[in-house]
């Protein structure tokens, strides 16, 4: 009799076993979305563009209200791929340019190679932009099995161009594969999901360049939208061939049989570029390159089958950075490594319902801009404007920074500015900004050269 009740004691363990474990180590299929708006899906309360694919995944999952970003592109995946803001890499303003000489700093450890030490197989398939203007740079060298995609924003859907060199690759070597670039993700996805599912845990992680400009999308994609504007027809075409290829990739993972081992994350990787006319943020104010909630709280969700409850709506303030350490616990991986890290294990939130394991919450700081959130409240300090790649321009003399405070809980659309009534609270977040500061790099810019012409393949040694 003890015997049975030592192995039924045996067998309660091994069921309620911590994700991490050898036997129950999660494949990971991480879906970033390009500029896409707050409320562009059905799943976050869009009307007027059907995503079916997309909200039936989200459905199965936990809808993560209060999920931060970056206000652009790069920053948002160098948090990703290192769990720290992206001012510990001198990458927190602008993006990395075609003609740029910089990238994601070598010394740090990215999310793939510290799956890869966990015996995941892992693969980026779509766009990278974190440098290639050497080889080290490039994602075969920086933890990924296998690349299939582009390195630049904003590259033609059709062609695969940008300023017209080609940027479309396989295994960082350049590829001529023709069609629509959401078309050519999604294919190259599943089939690495047919090769691999079954054999090793792995990790896919699909960074659509979909909905980013060029606005391109085959004839057929517009035909249902036909009664909205312009441009923001174009985009529900394009959003529809993404919902169209996330469905496909969910298909190979469950045609594969390990559905109920794979967690799925979706995100955009800031807020929806000029809202209102191209994109839906709903009524968060402003949008993409802001760091009010309209550029910064976006679209996004986890499912897991069987371990992160279905239906629910978590509206704890969690970061992109959390990631990071989150799948390493996951994975099993080692959680060593030399530079410290700032996100936070997020699993008891999505699971348990934990508060934000955050006390403040770091949105950005530039030498021109900053925002944190810390529980409720949020401080948006601007001292003046940046260019594009995220120096600072020249200002008027005498003109005193903009402070704005909010609390989040009672004005989420950030109306009304408290920052005149609530002094004390004013300076208590500006010391935790101030903190932030004073452990940034320098953003990393590279002016484009008066003679630079594009290579003919992006990526590739001159």
């Amino acid at each position: 009799m003890k015997r049975w009740a030592f192995l039924g004691a045996l067998l309660a363990l091994f069921l309620l076993a911590p994700a991490g474990r050898a036997q129950d180590k999660p494949n990971i299929v991480f879906f970033l979305a390009d500029d896409l708006g707050r409320e562009d899906c059905g799943f976050m309360g869009g009307r007027d563009i059907r995503t079916p694919h997309i909200d039936k995944l989200a459905a199965a999952g936990a809808i993560l209200d209060a999920f931060y970003v970056q206000p652009l592109c790069t920053p948002t995946r160098a948090a990703l791929m290192t769990g720290r803001y992206p001012m510990r890499h001198g990458l927190q303003v602008g993006v990395v340019r075609p003609w740029a000489r910089y990238g994601l700093p070598l010394e740090e450890r990215t999310l793939a190679q510290a799956l890869q030490e966990a015996g995941y197989v892992t693969a980026i398939i779509g766009k990278w932009h974190l440098g290639h203007h050497a080889p080290e740079y490039l994602p075969t060298r920086r933890g990924f099995d296998y690349q299939y995609g582009h390195y630049n924003g904003a590259i033609d859907y059709f062609t695969h161009r940008r300023d017209g060199g080609l940027d479309w690759h396989k295994n960082d070597r350049a590829c001529h594969d023709e069609g629509y670039s959401t078309h050519l993700i999604a294919q190259e996805a599943v089939k690495f999901v047919h090769d691999h599912a079954g054999k090793k845990p792995f990790f896919l992680y699909v960074p659509f360049n979909a909905v980013h400009t060029p606005l391109q999308v085959p004839e057929k994609y517009l035909k249902p939208y036909a009664h909205l504007p312009e441009q923001r027809r174009t985009l529900a075409g394009m959003l529809a061939a993404m919902d169209e290829a996330i469905g496909q990739i969910v298909e190979a993972v469950e045609k594969a049989g390990v559905r109920k081992k794979t967690l799925f994350i979706f995100s955009s990787d800031n807020g929806g570029f000029q809202p209102g006319v191209v994109t839906n943020n709903g009524r968060y104010r402003a949008g993409k390159g802001t760091l009010y909630e309209g550029g910064v709280r976006v679209c996004a969700f986890a499912t897991w089958d069987g371990h992160i409850p279905a239906g629910r709506t978590i509206t704890e303030p969690l970061h992109m950075v959390d990631w990071y350490p989150t799948l390493v616990k996951l994975a099993g991986a080692s959680r060593e490594q030399k530079l410290p890290l700032d996100g936070r294990d997020i699993w008891p939130t999505l699971t348990a319902g934990k508060p934000s394991p955050h006390d403040a919450i770091l949105l950005n700081t530039t030498p021109n801009t900053g925002a944190v959130r810390v529980g409720d409240w949020k401080l948006v300090v601007i001292r003046g404007p940046e260019d594009p790649d995220g120096n600072p321009m020249p200002k008027k003399k005498d003109v005193q920074p903009r402070v704005e405070l909010f609390n989040l809980k009672d004005d989420p659309y950030e109306k009304k500015n408290l920052a005149d009534e609530n002094t004390e609270k004013v300076e208590q977040l500006k010391k935790v900004l101030a903190a932030f500061a004073q452990e940034a790099l320098p953003p990393k810019a590279h002016p484009k050269p008066a003679d630079f012409q594009a290579p003919k393949v992006w990526g590739e040694k001159d």
